[in-house]
């Protein structure tokens, strides 16, 4: 299975609570973390749920 990195670039400041715990469930928890994840469904969901704050490559 392929693997994929997430960047946090934008703050959880002001975000709504549910975005936020996503961030958390990712394992992000400043701006400029990285993570690695197996590239999964779930996964991209919360990708997806939380776009706009991320950086992602796959591996």
């Amino acid at each position: 299975m392929a693997k994929i990195r997430i960047k946090l670039v934008k703050s959880t400041i002001g975000r709504k609570k549910d975005q936020i715990e996503t961030v958390k469930a990712l394992g992000l928890k400043k701006i400029n973390s990285v993570v690695e994840h197996e590239d999964t469904p779930q996964i991209r969901g919360m990708i997806d749920k939380i776009s706009y704050m991320l950086e992602v490559e796959e591996i």
